[in-house]
């Protein structure tokens, strides 16, 4: 499968190049846009505020004080990560150099023009792999407002295109279910330019767990809804991030059948023979977790749209894939895997 799609994507590329050859200066290329789960992207600073504990250097964790706030974490692994987990220097420089690479496979080594990434702790760790892993793909300064969430993880941009408007953090407020409202993040939105000057509006997500009521999904999908409705109905925008529906939820509750597909096109609809971006292995069960939705790309009008064959996972990287070919999650102690998501792309071309 795997041959067939980069036998597309060169088929793309060349055709491409083909019709930049013949065209003239200021003619429209095609943009592509990646979501990211990047699996706790911390720094190794401990944060007032944040619940990052578990993510600081070993000698930091041997106070009295420390312990005695990981002992009251009840699951067992998470207690374990925060006693024990050593977030060294030499960790962290590790985590971004496999995240670098996660995202320099997508055009040949340029990385895409838009990233919407999810999992990271504040900007100045995003500032770090921009400034330092990425360094010379062109990505300008990042685009991250802090959030609410109790873990003090936030969804952000990394974007090639000049940004015209924004960024604005869109709070989840959850009428049900109050006492979970602290495990939610906003929508963040920034609007880019495209090389023809229209307006690209992104919003990147990240949805309440699959452990919660399927009640706090469906007013994360209606608030992404809300925010869709204001723009005039031809506006070309996109949506990228965890979603957090899994497929067996999907199933049963037709979510995107119902919330999304009458107003956004879905890109994982078009991935042929793609399981999924997560895999979870007690049920055996692969889910789009991640996802990209357009819209504006439909219709007379539209001067945008999903370039055909250009949807997949990137998931080339030898450390994102385990030997079971699942996605290969982050672990510090043994240097191993990546995330444990895969990330999804998509090319936009003009029509």
């Amino acid at each position: 499968m795997k041959v067939a799609r980069q036998i597309l994507l060169l088929l793309g590329i060349l055709l491409s190049w083909s019709a930049l050859a013949t065209s003239s200066p200021g003619q429209p290329v095609s943009v592509t846009l990646m979501t990211l789960n990047v699996q706790n992207l911390f720094d190794n600073l401990d944060d007032p505020g944040k619940d990052d504990k578990a993510y600081l250097p070993i000698a930091a964790k041997q106070n009295k004080a420390h312990r005695d706030e990981c002992s009251r974490i009840s699951n067992r692994n998470w207690r374990s990560e925060c006693l024990h987990l050593d977030w060294s220097d030499a960790a962290l420089d590790h985590k971004m150099s496999v995240l670098a690479k996660v995202i320099r496979q997508v055009n040949a080594g340029e990385g895409p023009d838009v990233v919407a990434l999810q999992e990271v702790e504040n900007e100045y760790i995003l500032e770090r792999l921009r400034t330092e892993y990425l360094d010379g793909l062109g990505y300008q300064k990042s685009i991250l407002l802090e959030g609410k969430d109790r873990r003090g993880i936030d969804v952000a941009f990394l974007s090639k295109l000049p940004m015209v408007e924004g960024p604005v953090l869109h709070p989840l407020t959850i009428t049900t279910h109050r006492e979970r409202a602290g495990d939610t993040r906003g929508i963040l939105e920034a609007r880019f330019q495209m090389p023809d000057g229209s307006t690209l509006t992104g919003y990147v997500v990240h949805f309440p767990a699959p452990f919660h009521p399927t009640e706090m999904r469906v007013a994360a999908y209606e608030h992404l809804q809300s925010l869709r409705d204001a723009l005039p109905d031809n506006a070309l925008a996109f949506a990228a991030g965890d979603f957090n529906t899994t497929s067996t939820e999907d199933a049963r509750e037709r979510l995107l059948d119902k919330l999304v597909r009458p107003d956004w096109e879905v890109a994982h609809d078009y991935c042929d023979g793609c399981r999924g971006t997560y895999y979870y292995a007690p049920e055996d069960n692969w889910s789009f977790l991640d996802m990209i939705l357009v819209s504006g790309t439909r219709g007379d009008n539209a001067s945008w749209q999903i370039a055909p064959g250009s949807v997949h996972i990137a998931n080339d990287v030898p450390e994102q894939v385990t030997e079971k070919g699942t996605p290969a999650r982050y672990r510090s102690e043994t240097r191993e895997g990546a995330s444990d998501h895969w990330p999804l792309v998509l090319t936009l071309q003009p029509r």
